[in-house]
């Protein structure tokens, strides 16, 4: 099954090549920007903070070439309701396509993540999509970012290890030397943890999104 995305900024389309389009869309095509600059930071999180943008990038990262914008958000439906494309109803399908042709799709090629065809009905990611990888752990993902937990555990250890130095019970009842093993074991597990889950966050490491995954 191919796959397909759309892409425009605001009310008014970019790069508009004047060809007829499919599926009642404006007699236009669009492409994305050519030659743009590297994806700002705050580009970016903007392009990920939207869970039907987020579940596009799945969609195309795993597919080589163009793909349809009809397989595509029969796969974005199946994916927001929990079912397979064959249990979509019409209606779901068509609140996608219509989301991703009119809004989303025109927005991620404004930003040069994707190239879409509109009279082929066509659309395929760019390299600049490459760039949001390192973004995907960060956006409305977990409750609270990696740093701020690791920040919080050197505070807690700090706390623990001088208090156990110092001699105050309970703390004391533990050896400073314990306290550091442990602590020790803390980081190492949660630095391999962080690493497992920034894997699975990356596009193409998964067939279905993380958070269809975890559902």
């Amino acid at each position: 099954m191919s796959k397909t995305s759309t892409g425009t900024t605001g009310d008014q389309p970019t790069n508009v090549l004047g060809h007829a389009s499919t599926e009642n869309e404006p007699d236009t095509a669009i492409e994305s920007k050519t030659g743009s600059a590297e994806l700002s930071r705050d580009d970016a999180f903007e392009m990920l903070s939207n869970r039907r943008r987020r579940y596009t990038l799945q969609f195309l990262s795993d597919t080589t070439g163009p793909t349809s914008l009809s397989d595509l958000a029969e796969q974005v439906a199946a994916w927001e309701n929990e079912t397979s494309v064959e249990d979509i109803s019409a209606s779901e399908r068509k609140t996608v396509y219509t989301s991703l042709q009119q809004f989303h799709l025109p927005k991620m090629a404004d930003m040069g993540i994707v190239e879409f065809d509109r009279r082929a009905g066509e659309v395929r990611l760019t390299e600049s999509a490459t760039d949001l990888d390192i973004y995907l752990e960060l956006v409305d993902r977990y409750d609270i970012p990696w740093s701020l937990y690791y920040l919080g555990l050197s505070t807690v250890g700090t706390v623990l290890t001088s208090l156990a130095y110092a001699g105050i019970q309970p703390f004391a009842a533990v050896p400073f030397a314990g306290w550091t093993v442990f602590l020790v074991a803390v980081f190492t597990v949660s630095s391999a943890s962080h690493y497992v889950l920034s894997r699975r966050m990356r596009l193409s490491s998964n067939t279905v999104p993380p958070e269809v995954d975890d559902a």
